[in-house]
Formats: C-alpha cells, structure tokens, sequence
C-alpha cells in the first residue's frame, strides 16, 4: 500500500484506504472503522500523495511533514489533534519552521497531525514516501528473488 491509496475525503472524519473503482464512484474503507462505503464521483476525495503544505519558499509534500512529525517523535503518537490551539500550533512550527502561516490554517495542523495519529495508530507509517521509492524498493526485491531462483 501506498499513500496514493490512503485518502482524505471532504465532510468525512479520518482516512480512508481505497477498495475499488466504480462507475459512480470509488469504494472506500475507513482506517477507523473499517467500514466499507461509496463516495461518489462528485465528492472531492484527495489522495494523501497529491496534498502539499504552503511554506515560503515552496510548496512541501505531505509525505516530508509526516516523515519529520514520525523523527521528531520517533515514530510514536504525536501531540492530539483536539490539544490546545497553541500547543498544536507550536508541535506545527517546530516540524515545519518554514510554513506559511498566511496560507496554511489552524484546521490544517489539526487535520494532519490527526492523519499522522491514524497511521501511526494502524502501524503504516512505513508507507509515508512517495510512490516512485516504493517502486523502487519493490523493483530491488522482486529482482533479488529472481536472482535467488537462478
């Protein structure tokens, strides 16, 4: 599993991991939960790999704040996401100094720190990297095994 598969889903709680495609949607299932629903085609649902953070200078993957919320914590829960506007606010500026605080709202930190809580909960933080590494990685162990055939 990647994070293209995990998904963020607008007027939902959570993540969601995708199932299938539909011709009216896609089946879903909650990380929570593991109830399976429809979403369909005219609900915005964002896959957590195309999510960026504004910063000054430029726009940051999801992926590199998870990874620097997993080494500051070293990869244990982080701060709750219904602690104190300030303490979450600061958790937010020491993991990423460079934010735009202009561009990214309090609602924001809140929602990736509670992104980072799940898969921390459900023991996936391994998958928070972008999808060529996985592919790579995948591609060096397939061609390992085959070399152990021959």
């Amino acid at each position: 599993m990647t994070l293209k598969e995990i998904l963020a889903i607008s007027g939902q709680q959570g993540l969601f991991k995708l199932v299938a495609s539909s011709k009216s949607g896609i089946i879903v299932e909650s990380l929570d939960s593991g109830k399976r629903m429809s979403v369909p085609t005219t609900t915005k649902a964002s896959s957590l790999e195309d999510i960026a953070i504004f910063t000054l200078s430029e726009d940051k993957p999801l992926y590199e704040i998870l990874i620097a919320i997993k080494e500051k914590q070293q990869s244990q829960q982080a701060i709750s996401h219904k602690s104190e506007p300030e303490a979450i606010k600061q958790f937010f500026a020491e993991v990423v100094p460079e934010f735009d605080p202009a561009r990214v709202y309090f609602s924001d930190m809140k929602k990736i720190i509670n992104w980072y809580n799940i898969l921390q909960a459900k023991d996936m933080l391994d998958i928070v990297k972008p999808s060529e590494e996985i592919k790579a990685e995948t591609e060096e162990s397939s061609e390992g095994a085959e070399e152990k055939a021959e």
